[in-house]
């Protein structure tokens, strides 16, 4: 499980989860921005609206699973969380027509049996994050206020998408360092 990248060059990872707000400037905005970002949407939410997504993933996006119906994962049985995983995978991959390769728990809410079920799944990583940004505003998981090389931000499809995305863009310009693409700073092993 990943809450910062182990890397060597000053990037940061803007993620967006769920996807139940889809703004209409939400395309826009993100194709003007020009950045990669990795979206961990909720299958059924994704499955209603794939044009937003495709769209989405036009303007930079990648999408990854995040569940069946957002539940809190940890102590959850085995069967349960592996159909959570397995299912939202098989869905957004007919949904898209792309193979899913990460995960990311809701709530950030996981155990062992959670990772089981994610690497059964096909699965190739799993996600958590260091910073969120909520309402136009990053909140900073160390003392440290400053987003560092490999941190992952966690946003979601809320209503202050745009602020959001204005807010962790400035924080991650403010700290000297450029958005960058999960996909392509995590190794996997054969």
């Amino acid at each position: 499980m990943y809450h910062r990248l182990p890397v060597n060059q000053p990037v940061a990872f803007l993620t967006m989860d769920d996807g139940q707000t889809q703004l209409s400037d939400a395309i826009p905005l993100m194709r003007a921005a020009h950045i990669p970002f990795t979206m961990f949407l909720i299958a059924p939410v994704a499955a209603r609206n794939p044009g937003f997504f495709r769209g989405m993933e036009a303007a930079g996006g990648v999408i990854e699973d995040h569940t069946i119906t957002h539940p809190e994962m940890k102590g959850k049985s085995y069967q349960f969380q592996h159909r959570e995983v397995c299912d939202a995978r098989t869905s957004l991959e007919h949904t898209f027509g792309k193979t899913m390769t990460f995960f990311r728990p809701p709530y950030g809410d996981y155990d062992t049996t959670t990772l089981r079920a994610v690497h059964d799944c096909g699965l190739r990583a799993a996600f958590d994050w260091s910073e969120t940004v909520n309402n136009g505003v990053v909140y900073y998981q160390t003392s440290t206020h400053r987003i560092q090389p490999g941190d992952i931000i966690l946003m979601h499809f809320r209503p202050a998408f745009l602020a959001d995305v204005t807010a962790a863009l400035t924080a991650i310009h403010n700290s000297g360092l450029t958005p960058a693409l999960l996909e392509n700073y995590v190794s996997f092993q054969p």
